[in-house]
């Protein structure tokens, strides 16, 4: 049984794709200053002001290639927000400073020493700072500012997490390549289709109107004759007849001849 190879245009169509996310992420990175500048609340500790499942957008202070770039050689775009420039009462992301395996969402509420600069945070909905969660805070766990607020959305990205996100992706590729498959036994099955056997209505029609195309005057056997033509033929015939005549009456007189002997 032969192999099926999958079809160069759905290869070219997921390189197409492949890149297209490629550049979107380098945009966004170079945009907001942070690898990921979205973010979905998951719990409930800046209640009322965030709630759970609002999708943040957060400006970042550093353009590091996804951290190809050391912090101190990244890249600091004038519309960035540096770490420097963060106040009591701004919200932050920044990695929980005790393990960095926890992304955290809270408001400033204290600069503990200016050298480098601490600071301190707190959930509006929590009676206090978490040590190791909420300080000490430095420019280290820092990943940005919450620059807008998209309740709700995050409903959505529940959707995407793996499993889920894995599957969709295969079904799509997936239908990419029926279709082709189906495009091409298409095309092969049209090429060797009998026209006179064709569901097309419009062929059907070109086929019948075939008897009705004028034929050409030079060619046709069914020129109508000009006058000229048609006397020249008159007289053809008449020289005819008058041989056949005069055979006759040859053939006549050398009839009676032998009856006379």
């Amino acid at each position: 049984m032969a192999r099926r190879s999958i079809p160069k245009k759905v290869i070219k169509d997921i390189i197409i794709v492949g890149i297209g996310v490629l550049v979107i992420a380098f945009s966004l990175q170079v945009a907001f200053g942070t690898g990921n500048p979205f973010y979905v609340v998951a719990s409930g500790s800046m209640i009322p002001v965030l709630e759970i499942y609002d999708v943040l957008v957060v400006q970042g202070d550093c353009f590091d290639l996804w951290g190809i770039l050391d912090i101190k050689d990244c890249i600091r775009f004038s519309w960035y927000t540096p770490f420097e420039d963060i106040e009591i009462g701004d919200i932050i992301v920044f990695d929980r400073p005790s393990d960095h395996n926890r992304v955290i969402v809270h408001r400033v509420v204290s600069i503990i020493d200016d050298d480098p600069k601490t600071i301190r945070t707190q959930g509006d909905a929590n009676p206090g700072s978490i040590p190791g969660t909420d300080f000490p805070i430095t420019e280290e766990e820092y990943i940005g500012k919450v620059a807008y607020t998209l309740p709700q959305v995050g409903y959505i990205t529940q959707l995407l997490k793996p499993p889920i996100n894995y599957v969709i992706i295969a079904i799509v590729v997936g239908i990419m390549i029926v279709k082709e498959f189906v495009k091409k036994k298409n095309e092969k099955e049209l090429s060797f289709a009998d026209p006179l056997n064709s569901k097309n209505p419009d062929t059907i029609e070109e086929l019948s109107d075939i008897d009705k195309i004028s034929k050409d005057s030079e060619y046709s056997e069914h020129v109508e004759k000009t006058d000229g033509e048609e006397v020249e033929d008159a007289k053809k015939e008449e020289k005819l007849e008058d041989i056949e005549k005069s055979v006759e009456e040859k053939a006549d007189g050398k009839e009676s001849k032998k009856d006379k002997k």
